[in-house]
């Protein structure tokens, strides 16, 4: 019996769209039904960005606050599986993903139905999958399994690349001598191997497994590194955004966080992280491997 499928997702440049076709290809070619369904803000983002607007959608993000969405209306009213794609914003969900989980039609496909995650990210994302994570338990989903693919390059690399990206709107080498931003085209394509992971569990109704068989071909990958700047830096962005939404004027408390975050990512992290490999992480390394096996998974 054919299985229907609902792949749902916001994608601004088109990434996580290719990398959703990639994966799901594998199930609409065994048969079943797979419904595609990109979901817009009413209000468009602007793409390229500049960097004023860029910086100002922080707040909300960071505090889950929606927006408004063009009017959208899956074809059925269940579905056998959900597949969710999300992109990270400021370590948050990205207020269109937010607002679709939030939405009422979405609300109602969740319930009692079992969902993957997927997401195209720089490289941070545990704090985003995190909320969603809760956010689908809320709704009386279950999360069965989880794909995050990132841009391999270092932090500093993928960092310029991502802001020629955004910025100039051109998903190309900045300067001819930085790689390609975003994740890789050998990556997107690659995708279609979790999809076949995917195939006898949809058709069995079995999940139980899938999250470990994903895990084995690298689904998803915890860096030790960014997991704990990810872990400082979460609480810090939460602190910035609860100053600025009380602030009449925000435009300098914006340019503020602007050059905090320059100056963390390229100064306080790598001494923080030296700081950690010498006195502390050392010492916890059991910790470390129930926090990575943790966020490894849909629990």
């Amino acid at each position: 019996m054919n299985k229907k499928i609902l792949a749902i997702f916001f994608s601004q440049t088109g990434q996580l769209e290719d990398i959703v076709d990639h994966f799901t290809a594998p199930l609409s070619e065994k048969g079943h039904i797979v419904e595609k369904l990109r979901v817009n803000p009413k209000k468009a983002y602007p793409f390229p960005w500049t960097g004023k607007s860029f910086f100002s959608v922080m707040p909300d993000c960071v505090q889950g606050v929606p927006t408004e969405l063009q009017p959208f209306e899956p074809k059925e009213s269940k579905y056998d599986l959900i597949v969710f794609g999300y992109q990270a914003w400021f370590l948050s969900p990205s207020i269109p993903s937010n607002s679709i989980l939030q939405s009422p039609q979405m609300q109602a496909l969740l319930k009692d139905t079992p969902v993957i995650t997927i997401t195209g990210a720089r490289n941070m994302w545990i704090s985003a999958m995190e909320r969603i994570k809760a956010s689908l338990k809320q709704a009386g989903s279950r999360q069965v399994g989880n794909i995050a693919l990132v841009d391999k390059h270092h932090n500093f690399i993928s960092f310029v690349t991502i802001f020629h990206w955004m910025f100039k709107g051109k998903k190309d080498r900045y300067l001819d001598m930085f790689p390609k931003p975003g994740v890789s085209d050998e990556d997107i394509v690659g995708t279609r191997i979790f999809g076949l992971a995917v195939l006898p569990h949809l058709e069995s109704g079995n999940w139980d497994s899938l999250q470990d068989e994903l895990l084995q071909q690298r689904a998803v990958v915890v860096r030790y590194p960014l997991m704990f700047i990810e872990s400082k830096a979460r609480k810090i962005f939460k602190l910035w955004a609860a100053i600025i939404v009380k602030k009449k004027n925000q435009d300098g408390w914006l340019v503020a966080f602007k050059y905090y975050l320059l100056i963390a990512l390229f100064i306080a992290a790598p001494i923080i992280l030296t700081v950690d490999a010498l006195f502390f992480r050392p010492f916890l390394s059991k910790r470390i491997k129930r926090q990575k096996q943790y966020y490894s998974g849909v629990q």
